[in-house]
């Protein structure tokens, strides 16, 4: 007598196989950076709670950049506790930096983060910000943590926007309980 196999029923078969086949495609698509919509940075440095950190951010700018940039630089990251770090200007306008095709890193200090996942650029969370004429462009910005082993790194490849933070971020939503918590430290 042949036994008939024991897997789920067919209809169940394409559900879960729709499921896999749309999160393997959600799980392929690069992130794009964007303009952010309420960054509100607090560009007089403010006082930090707890304690400071040091944190290093490579950027590599893009072949396709001008030979140099007398744009104005500044970086803003952070994480998903409104843990954030901001540096004014990584440049001075006579330092040869972000020269075409040339990797720069800056030692920028801030409050100690829990996972950079905005950049803008900000950690996991990262905005670029560039003001000037002359259409700097990133390949990439990474960001290295005192207490994390692999830097949180962002592609953008296109010019940025004149006078605009730009960037990613790949923050969780914070639950109301996590939002307390950070609020109590």
């Amino acid at each position: 007598m042949a036994r008939r196999g024991s897997g789920p029923p067919p209809q169940l078969q394409l559900v879960l196989l729709a499921l896999a086949a749309s999160f393997c495609l959600a799980c392929a698509t690069k992130a794009q950076p964007a303009a952010a919509s309420s960054l509100v940075v607090d560009e007089a440095g403010g006082e930090l709670q707890g304690r400071q950190c040091w944190y290093t951010v490579q950027i590599k700018t893009s072949c396709a950049s001008p030979g140099r940039t007398s744009d104005a630089v500044s970086v803003a990251f952070g994480d998903a506790y409104r843990n954030e770090v901001y540096a004014a200007r990584l440049d001075s306008p006579s330092s040869g930096t972000f020269e075409r095709c040339s990797t720069d890193t800056f030692r920028v200090g801030g409050p100690c983060g829990y996972g950079v996942c905005y950049l803008y650029p900000l950690r996991h969370c990262l905005y670029l910000r560039r003001s000037g004429r002359d259409g700097w462009t990133p390949q990439w910005v990474r960001v290295y943590e005192p207490t994390a082993d692999i830097p949180a790194t962002f592609y953008y490849g296109d010019p940025l926007p004149n006078a605009v933070w730009y960037g990613f971020n790949r923050c969780p939503h914070l639950t109301a309980a996590a939002s307390a918590s950070a609020a109590a430290l």
